[in-house]
C-alpha cells in the first residue's frame, strides 16, 4: 500500500463523499473511485459502505484507519520538520470557524496567514457549532473527547437600532430580556444554546419574534427596526463602529459564551496549526477588545 493511496483512504474517510474527497485531493471523482476499488480488491474487504448520501466506514475500513493513519501523520510530520530546518512552516491545514468569528476575523487574519506563511495551504470553512464539532470528532464515527483549548469568554450584550424609541432601563437585567421584541438565532444555532440555557437559569421563557440564523442579516434587522438583539459584542463589532447598532452590557450576573478551538486528540497539532491558530486567535482578541469599547453601560433617556 502506497503513501499516496493511504493518503486517499484517509480522505474519503474523513469527507465522507467522494465529490467532496476528489475535491480536496484535487484529482478527478473516478480517479478516486479507482483508487478505493483497488484498495478494497487488494485487500479483499469492503472498506466503504455506499449511500445516495456519501460513503461510511465499514469494521474493516475502521480497522484500517486506525492503522495507516499514525503512517500518514508521520510522513506528514517529516515533510513539515525537514522543510522547518530552512525555517520554513509549511503543510496543509484545515480550519472551520463559527459564524461570529469568520465575521470578524476571517479576511485579516487569513491576508496575514497569505502573507506571513506562504508555504501554507489553508482551507476554511464556516458553520455551526455542532456541524463542525462533528466534522472534528473523528473520522471513524465514534465518539472521541476533543482536545479543547480555551481562547477568550465574551460578553453578550443587548443591541438595538441607534435612533431607537425603544426604552432600555438603567441597570438591565437579563431577566427583564420578556419585555423586549427579539430577533435571534434559531435554537439549531450555538448562540441561541447560550441564550436558552442562561434563560432557564433565570427562569424565564425567551419568545422572540423573529429567529433568524445569519449574524449580519440579524444586525441589519435590528438596524432599521425596533427589534432588539442579544448577541456577542464582536458579532455587533461593524454596526457598533459604524453608529447604527448601539450596545447595552447586563447587570452581573450577565451572559457570556466562551470561544476555543479543539481538535482531535488522535492527530498531532503541526507546526502549520498552530501558526494558523496563534494568528486567528491573536485577531480574535484584539476584535473582541475593539468591539468591548463600543458597549455603553449608561441608561438610554
Amino acid at each position: 500500500m502506497e503513501l499516496r493511496e493511504m493518503q486517499y483512504f484517509l480522505c474519503l474517510a474523513e469527507e465522507g463523499n467522494v465529490t467532496r474527497a476528489a475535491r480536496q485531493l484535487n484529482i478527478v471523482q473516478p480517479a478516486l473511485s479507482m483508487q478505493i476499488a483497488k484498495l478494497e480488491a487488494g485487500f479483499g474487504k469492503k472498506l466503504f459502505h455506499r449511500a445516495a448520501r456519501g460513503v461510511s466506514l465499514t469494521p474493516a475500513g475502521e480497522t484500517l484507519v486506525r492503522l495507516v493513519m499514525p503512517i500518514v501523520r508521520d510522513a506528514e510530520r517529516v515533510e513539515e520538520e525537514m522543510a522547518q530546518l530552512d525555517g520554513k512552516v509549511s503543510g496543509r491545514v484545515r480550519v472551520g470557524l463559527i459564524t461570529s468569528v469568520a465575521q470578524s476575523t476571517l479576511a485579516p487574519s487569513f491576508a496575514t496567514i497569505a502573507q506571513k506563511y506562504p508555504d501554507v495551504e489553508l482551507s476554511a470553512c464556516e458553520g455551526y457549532t455542532e456541524t463542525l464539532i462533528e466534522w472534528v470528532v473523528n473520522i471513524s464515527r465514534r465518539k472521541t473527547a476533543l482536545a479543547t483549548h480555551h481562547i477568550l469568554d465574551e460578553e453578550m450584550v443587548l443591541g438595538h437600532r441607534a435612533a431607537s424609541k425603544v426604552v432600555v432601563p438603567k441597570g438591565l437585567r437579563f431577566e427583564q430580556l420578556p419585555r423586549f421584541d427579539l430577533v435571534i438565532p434559531s435554537k439549531r444555532h450555538g448562540l441561541r444554546l447560550v441564550l436558552e440555557n442562561r434563560a432557564a437559569e433565570a427562569g424565564i421563557e425567551l419568545k422572540p419574534r423573529l429567529e433568524i440564523d445569519t449574524l449580519s442579516a440579524i444586525c441589519e434587522v435590528v438596524a432599521t427596526t425596533q427589534l432588539v438583539t442579544v448577541l456577542p459584542s464582536i458579532a455587533l463589532h461593524q454596526m457598533l463602529a459604524a453608529g447604527r447598532i448601539q450596545a447595552r452590557r447586563f447587570l452581573r450576573p450577565g451572559i457570556s459564551r466562551s470561544i476555543a478551538w479543539v481538535h482531535s486528540p488522535r492527530r498531532g497539532v503541526s507546526a502549520a496549526t498552530r501558526a494558523v491558530v496563534d494568528i486567528i486567535q491573536r485577531d480574535l482578541i484584539e476584535a473582541a477588545a475593539s468591539a468591548k469599547r463600543y458597549v455603553n453601560d449608561k441608561a438610554i433617556s
